[in-house]
């Protein structure tokens, strides 16, 4: 798996797939792989409606399946960001500040396998319920699908891989389409671009798509200092300085180890790149107001 880009064409009309997919085969000399396949539910917190409870603003939730994958990102809009307790804490302290709030705005969790989310729910009782849960919604029933993505994988050569699929609500509308490059030599690109986007990657996405005037494409990106901000774990940074303590910094076991540039988590390999794709595409998605 390597370093990949995103892109939204919004205003794909419902040939869009066959076109891109054409362009592929005949212009890239593509090869077709498998289904490229995604599927994303949204939940609300029924705090609200609990007698006597003081909730100051609703809880979102969304999952994004991907294979064998549930990938889940909760908002609490009334809790701070990890940066705003940093910007508070004192030199020296800031350890002991970002330990102190409960949760924080956003939290970013993998279950597995699929329909392990709601099996949890169901099992705690918890105060969830889908967006798509009417009242024709047996008790214990699984709700459906809010909106999935569907379309196909294509190899470019042995260093890319393409996805390219139709983002359709649960009605069988479409509501544009999702591209995915894949380069695959390399798990990590530092762009000197600060929204993190990558020349190389953007320019494949352009190449893809049909030539068509008036198509309107967004590219779908979060900055390295943002993601690691997602990827942040309280428990992890206090395990980390505890080893320094241990140590200390004259250890000469430890000393330029922080300076090699091998493989660290957040970056576009294994579990991680699904995990920061699906981050991309739930909050172009959410952005936009599909979900």
């Amino acid at each position: 798996m390597g370093f990949t880009g995103l892109a939204r064409w919004v205003n794909a009309p419902s040939s869009g797939l066959q076109m891109v997919t054409q362009n592929i085969v005949w212009n890239h000399n593509g090869v077709l792989k498998g289904r490229w396949f995604l599927s994303v539910r949204s939940y609300r917190s029924t705090l609200s409606q609990i007698s006597g409870a003081q909730v100051s603003s609703e809880r979102t939730m969304c999952a994004l399946t991907m294979d064998e994958n549930v990938f889940v990102l909760l908002e609490d809009p009334a809790a701070p960001t990890r940066a705003d307790v940093l910007a508070a804490a004192p030199p020296g302290q800031e350890l002991t500040y970002l330990q102190s709030p409960s949760h924080y705005r956003t939290t970013f969790l993998t279950l597995t396998p699929p329909n392990a989310l709601e099996h949890l729910l169901a099992q705690l009782k918890a105060r969830w319920i889908s967006v798509r849960q009417g009242s024709g919604t047996q008790k214990g029933q699984t709700p459906g699908h809010q909106l999935t993505v569907d379309g196909h994988i294509f190899a470019i050569g042995t260093d890319w891989l393409v996805r390219v699929g139709n983002v359709m609500l649960a009605s069988g509308a479409v509501k544009g389409m999702l591209l995915e490059a894949e380069y695959l030599p390399l798990p990590v690109l530092h762009s000197p671009i600060t929204d993190g986007t990558s020349e190389l990657l953007s320019n494949l996405l352009t190449s893809v798509l049909p030539n068509v005037s008036d198509a309107k494409t967004v590219a779908v990106t979060i900055s390295d200092s943002q993601w690691e901000d997602v990827l942040w774990d309280r428990e992890e940074e206090e395990k980390g300085a505890k080893r320094k303590e241990r140590t200390g910094s004259e250890d000469i076991y430890m000393y330029g180890d922080e300076e090699k540039g091998g493989w660290k988590p957040g970056d576009w390999g294994g579990i991680d790149r699904d995990r920061r794709a699906a981050y991309l595409i739930m909050g172009a998605l959410r952005s936009e107001g599909i979900l």
